[in-house]
């Protein structure tokens, strides 16, 4: 899900709202691109995340196959430890990972 290349922080962190319009010169545009790519990161994580459960899943669960599943509650926990989609979006966007462009800015030139 993260980019190796990437230093994701385990805490929120204050941030300079001039960092983010560097790139762009539009702080609400460089805003759209980063939730957009925190989107994508999300989507993915829950497509891997429900791709994993569903190896688990049967037809008929009797209550004690529900509280003995350790590894799905391991699973969990690990998708519950991962930094969220709008840090890994937020930290991909400042050390130009993200690929973006705008057609309406293409269209004027």
């Amino acid at each position: 899900m993260t980019n190796n290349e990437v230093e994701i922080p385990n805490s929120t962190i204050t941030r300079d709202t001039r960092e983010f319009s560097d790139r762009t010169h539009n702080l609400y545009e460089s805003v759209a691109i980063i939730s957009k790519r925190a989107n994508q990161i999300s989507s993915t994580m829950k497509e891997e995340l429900v791709a994993k459960l569903d190896e688990f899943a049967s037809e008929h669960d009797n209550l004690e196959e529900i509280f003995e599943n350790r590894e799905q509650i391991e699973i969990s926990k690990y998708y519950e430890s991962l930094p969220k989609a709008t840090i890994v979006a937020i930290e991909e966007f400042l050390a130009n990972k993200v690929y973006f462009r705008n057609p309406a800015k293409e269209e004027s030139k």
